[in-house]
Parts: C-alpha cells; sequence; structure tokens
C-alpha cells in the first residue's frame, strides 16, 4: 500500500481515532458497575445483546425511550460541572419507561463533540454509569462521535436512548377511576426542563454562574445543575405491590400537560396547591421573572417530579413503601369525574 503525497490523516483534518479508542478503556470499569442479568456483551461490538429470558421475562413486551438534557447542558458546558448532566440523560428516559409498568433494562449514549477532551467525556460517561445503577440498567453501548467544524470549542450534545420490558398485560395506566388518590414525589429540583426560561432568568437577574446561589447551597451554576431524580426502583416496588393505576414523569409541559397524559378521557383531577411547599428555586424564578402561576405550572415540575394515581384502599401502603424506598410523598389530589385539571390554593 502507498501513501498520498500530501500525507494527511483523519486526525489532521481533526479527528483522532486513537482518542475515541482510549475513552472506551477508560469508561469500561465504569459500564462494568452497570451489568445485571441478561446483559450478554460488553462495549466494543457492532451491536449490544440482551437476553430477556435470563433477566427473568417469559412474554415480554418492549418499550423504548429516547431523550436529552436540553439547554442545561450550556450551564455545564460553560462551568465545567459536567458530572450530573449523565445523571439526567439517564433519568428522562428511565422515568419515562416506568410511567409505563415497564423495568428499564438496558441503555445506550450518544455523546457529539467537535473534540475530543478525554476527562470531560470520560465524566460524563462515568455519570450515565452512574445513572444506570441507581436504575439497575445496564449500559451496554454508545456511540462517541467527534465532529469538527460542527461545535463550537468545548461544546457538546448529548441523547440518550433505553429499553424496558414487561410482561404481557401489564401496561400501565390501566384501572384509573374517580376516587383515586395522587401522590406526589419530591423532586430534586428544575431537573431537566425549562433551561432556557432558567438561563434567561438568571441573565434578567445579573447573575453569574459562579456566584453564591440565592436559592440553594453552592453557587448558581451548581445548584441549577443539579441531576434530575431517579424514581425507577421505588416506582417498581410500588407498582409491584398493587393498586397504583398511572404514573406521570412531570418534564416539559408540567403538572398541567403532564398529568391528563395518564388519565382517560373522561376524568380529570383536583390538585390542591396548598398541600405542599413550592422549593426555593422555582419561587426565585416565578418571583425574578414575574411569572403567573399558571406559566410555572405548565412549564416546572414545581417539585413534584412524578405522580402516581393510586387506588384509595391501597394509599397507605403505597405510602409507606414509597417512603421506605426514600421517597418524600405528598397527597396532593385526586381523579375526578370530568376532563380537566383543576388547582385549588396557590402555589405562589
Amino acid at each position: 500500500m502507498t501513501t498520498g503525497k500530501n500525507g494527511l490523516t483523519y486526525a489532521d483534518a481533526g479527528v483522532d481515532i486513537d482518542a475515541g479508542n482510549d475513552l472506551v478503556d477508560r469508561i469500561k470499569p465504569a459500564a462494568k458497575r452497570t451489568n445485571r442479568s441478561g446483559v450478554m456483551s460488553g462495549l466494543g461490538g457492532f451491536g449490544a445483546l440482551f437476553d430477556l429470558k435470563d433477566a427473568g421475562y417469559s412474554d415480554p413486551v418492549l418499550v423504548a425511550a429516547t431523550d436529552g438534557v436540553g439547554t442545561k447542558l450550556r450551564i455545564a458546558i460553560d462551568t465545567g460541572v459536567v458530572d450530573g448532566v449523565g445523571i439526567d440523560l439517564v433519568a428522562m428516559c428511565v422515568n419515562d419507561l416506568v410511567c409505563q409498568g415497564a423495568e428499564p433494562l438496558f441503555f445506550l449514549d450518544y455523546f457529539a463533540t467537535g473534540k475530543l477532551e478525554m476527562e470531560t467525556a470520560a465524566r460524563i460517561i462515568e455519570g450515565i454509569a452512574e445513572g444506570c445503577v441507581r436504575s439497575n440498567c445496564a449500559l451496554i453501548g454508545g456511540e462517541t462521535a467527534e465532529m469538527p467544524g460542527m461545535y463550537p470549542e468545548g461544546d457538546f450534545d448529548l441523547a440518550g436512548f433505553s429499553v424496558g420490558a414487561m410482561e404481557r398485560g401489564t401496561a400501565l395506566p390501566a384501572g384509573v377511576e374517580a376516587g383515586d388518590v395522587l401522590l406526589g414525589l419530591a423532586s430534586d429540583g428544575v431537573h431537566s426542563n425549562g433551561y432556557s426560561l432558567v438561563r434567561k432568568l438568571v441573565d434578567v437577574a445579573g447573575l453569574t454562574w459562579g456566584e453564591d446561589c440565592p436559592f440553594g447551597e453552592g453557587t448558581v451554576g451548581e445548584v441549577l445543575l443539579t441531576p434530575t431524580r431517579l424514581y425507577v426502583k421505588q416506582c417498581l416496588a410500588a407498582v409491584r405491590a398493587g393498586g397504583v393505576h398511572a404514573l406521570a414523569h412531570i418534564t416539559g409541559g408540567g403538572l398541567t400537560e403532564n398529568l391528563p397524559r395518564v388519565l382517560p378521557e373522561d376524568l380529570g383531577a383536583d390538585i390542591d396547591l396548598n398541600s405542599w411547599e413550592l422549593p426555593a428555586v422555582f419561587k426565585w424564578m416565578a418571583q425574578t421573572g414575574g411569572i403567573a402561576e399558571s406559566e410555572m405550572l405548565k412549564t416546572f415540575n414545581c417539585g413534584q417530579g412524578m405522580i402516581l394515581s393510586v387506588a384509595a384502599d391501597r394509599v397507605d401502603a403505597i405510602v409507606e413503601i414509597l417512603e421506605g424506598e426514600g421517597e418524600t410523598v405528598t397527597r396532593i389530589g385526586t381523579v375526578t369525574e370530568g376532563a380537566g385539571i383543576r388547582y385549588t390554593g396557590a402555589l405562589l
């Protein structure tokens, strides 16, 4: 084989294959931590293999979800605090899967950047692995794309893909009826939605990411980068105990848009806004931007990251399970006859 006259290499064009291989070697221990029953192959193949029978399923239905982290990444990039966005990525996918009644089984990530920076990439993917460990979900593959000219220096993007399973006939929502009690599980902050507005509010307030945070412990950037809470293990425990008719992950669209997604067309909900204390970060945002209560409720989780619709005679048992799993549980309302979400009390 002969070489071209100019001797150009792929690295000269800005793509370092050796660096990509080094990254795979670096993250293999993190991926290994996520191994669970059903995993048949590790990183490095053209595809990843998973054995549903080995995972304990006899007549499974597969459920898939994909998502990203949104403009929360801008804060991570600007501050260099990238360790938690991998957890966000996993949470945005697996929290959706559990709403269908599915157990997340495996996860794949897509990490794209203009120039691969080993330490940054490794920290992000190690965060993804941590999110998988917390969800009993195996990180079995992914893609690192180095694309010079596509991203400004230091920028990157993330996408995630998760597949779960349930036994046929156990899908949620199912059996939601008037009289069901709505249980809210506390969020860990803003999670991963509404950050275009969040960043605008920080700008309006004249704050920088490194300043002491007026609504939490640490800097503004650190507080706003608090990872999305993972609800998988605790919600699956509640579902398996019986009496949970539906779960709604409160993401983009807030309570107003997400709860109706799991209710039959002829049913709605009464929600008591006085049943929980609005977390400080949301109070600050509402006050800083003069944001109306209705806008807060359809944009942010407002302190409730997951809502369960539970049979009235099973509420005490389900609350005990969830609190035993470390959740802060609030009885926020009930399912009612007639479509629509009706709020009583005041959030602000």
